[in-house]
């Protein structure tokens, strides 16, 4: 085989090439240089801050203002950062063993920018609580190559620096003493920061709180602590007897039929994209074919279901709630000691506390394989897993309880974001093309809006399907259903997408949720309910606060705690219960 030929016209390649790697020597001879632990940190600090602190810097940048003024801003900024993670890291500026610690808060870092940066969102208490309660299945959905390629885009190079240097060996004493005055310097240098910028930043952070969150990794340090800690060190709570004095209504009566009733608690939907609410899509036509209730003003507790689904369920109300210091017993404890049988099943990441005291189950429990095949696809159930096999389920309830009423609570998967797609069979999409992505700002406004609105046109056919069934059980109980939102869903409105946004901050589509109602005939007339009184209120304004008594109202438990005010079919009751008791026989 002839010897390869140097010509002229491949000596510049050669010699390009022999300087890229003369460049990449001398590279990984700096990354080799010894250095102290100290400095170390103080390098790691300087880099997270141009590398991973984008969404602060774009977002002071949008906020307004000539750029001579929000600069002065992004450097106070970043003078504050880098003191900050100086003082974090002062505590682990030790010789051996805190690679991997450093190489962890980078990789915090890449996540967090890039969390925030795809979805808008702020790196709170709240959302680093909900980011923990979140379970596998919906961490698959947030992964994607986008997020390994900028995640790697921040790592790559702090992980070759940190593979390569050299920890000087100090003595401990020593080290812990400049330690010591590494942390002094690093808050007298804040301290003077913010002592000198104060005019500027001052308003800027008052007028724009959720800036602090933004501060990377230092938000996500301090809120992934505070969420890990802070029940740690908590008091123990007691939990708060509510359930003294339930009993069952008049309706009981002997020879009156046992009850079901159906509470679907939906996720991520949004009150203005259900036609029943007006939306100009049809996306509802199975409740609008069955004539349900539908509640238009409706506003939710929490912009996330850790915050909104135990709340809903207290008989406390939101402010009573959020500043409680105990834990109190709610609906489902109420309606078990009146006697009722009570099942929760869960097609979510659990029911936080809500359903610990009464008989629960996964939608996937106790699934045929030829069930378990069809609904539940890698892993995640569609919400249609719930009806499978119901009669069984009811029937395994205590006979004495079951006798006198069931109340089952259906936990939705619902519109659970961000692979919208996902929620919705591929044979029943209406609305196309869609956006299959995680990475929702990159698809253009309406593919987003047609995936929604396709995981919305599900839920309508799982909650026809629960009437449907409901109506099949009939002729042995009397049957209603409430379905109510935990909370709404950003689809990039003010550039925001997903939830969680912390209350006082959230858009109002984070907060106004649909709540319907579908009851029968029989169960009407045994409350003394007219069908048009009840739709002459869908209007009323009303609130997370009043499902925990609508729900008391309408299987006619009787308790301390219920307020007919809070009751949205309250108004419209005949006025005697004999009354209405008669009326069902």
């Amino acid at each position: 085989m002839p010897a390869a030929t140097v010509t002229p016209d491949t000596l510049p390649d050669l010699g390009m090439l022999a300087r890229a790697r003369a460049a990449l020597r001398r590279a990984d001879a700096w990354m080799a240089a010894p250095l102290s632990a100290q400095q170390v940190v103080l390098r790691l600090s300087l880099y997270l801050v141009v590398a991973a602190n984008w969404p602060l810097w774009l977002q002071v940048a949008r906020i307004g203002g000539a750029p001579s003024l929000y600069l002065r801003s992004v450097a106070a900024l970043a003078v504050l950062i880098v003191c900050g993670m100086v003082a974090i890291l002062a505590f682990t500026a030790w010789t051996r063993g805190m690679k991997p610690v450093w190489w962890l808060v980078v990789l915090v870092a890449g996540l967090a920018q890039y969390y925030m940066l795809t979805y808008r969102i702020a790196m709170d208490p709240g959302m680093a609580a909900n980011v923990l309660g979140t379970d596998a299945r919906e961490v698959s959905d947030l992964l994607g190559p986008r997020l390994v390629l900028a995640v790697l885009a921040v790592l790559l190079l702090p992980t070759w620096w940190l593979l390569r240097v050299r920890i000087l060996p100090m003595r401990p004493l020593r080290q812990a003493g400049r330690n010591a005055a590494m942390l002094f310097v690093a808050l007298a240098v804040a301290a003077a920061t913010v002592a000198l910028t104060s005019r500027d930043l001052a308003p800027l952070m008052r007028n724009h709180p959720q800036l602090r969150y933004l501060m990377n990794p230092l938000a996500s340090l301090y809120s992934t602590t505070l969420a890990v800690v802070r029940p740690v060190f908590a008091r123990t709570r007691v939990l708060v007897p509510m359930s003294q004095g339930a009993a069952l209504g008049a309706t009981y009566a002997a020879g009156a039929r046992p009850l079901l009733f159906v509470l679907v608690v939906g996720e991520t939907a949004r009150a203005d994209h259900f036609g029943t609410n007006g939306y100009a899509r049809d996306t509802t036509p199975e409740l609008a074919r069955r004539q349900v209730l539908s509640w238009r003003q409706v506003r939710s507790c929490g912009t996330s279901t850790l915050a909104s689904l135990p709340c809903m369920f207290s008989p406390l109300g939101k402010s009573a709630f959020e500043s409680r210091q105990d834990d109190h017993e709610n609906l489902l404890d109420v309606a078990q000691a009146a006697g009722l049988a009570v099942l929760w099943l869960d097609n979510q990441s659990g029911c936080k506390g809500v359903c610990d005291r009464v008989p629960h189950a996964g939608a996937a429990d106790g699934l045929a394989p030829e069930a378990r095949k069809r609904l539940c696809d890698g892993g995640e159930c569609s919400d249609e897993a719930m009806l499978e096999g119901l009669d069984e389920r009811l029937a395994a309830l205590p006979a004495a309880q079951r006798e006198r009423g069931v109340l089952l609570v259906l936990h939705q998967m619902g519109s659970h974001g961000p692979a919208y797609y996902k929620r919705s069979a591929a044979a029943t999409k209406r609305f196309l093309p869609e956006c299959r992505t995680e990475v929702l700002a990159d698809c253009a406004h309406g593919e987003l809006v047609n995936a929604y609105d396709n995981s919305i046109a599900a839920t309508d056919a799982f909650l026809g399907r629960t009437i449907d069934w409901l109506q099949g059980q009939s002729a042995r109980y009397d049957t209603g259903m409430l379905y109510l939102s935990d909370h709404g869903e950003s689809l990039g409105e003010y550039g925001l997408f997903l939830h969680g946004v912390p209350y006082s901050l959230a858009p109002d589509v984070q907060k106004h949720v649909p709540m319907l109602a579908w009851l029968d005939n029989a169960l009407a007339r045994r409350q003394g309910l007219p069908v048009e009184c009840l739709r002459a209120g869908a209007d009323t304004p009303l609130t997370h606060d009043n499902m925990y008594h609508t729900v008391l109202g309408a299987l006619d438990v009787r308790s301390p705690t219920y307020q007919p005010a809070l009751d949205a079919f309250a108004s419209c009751k005949k006025s005697s219960s004999k009354q209405a008791l008669a009326l069902t026989q």
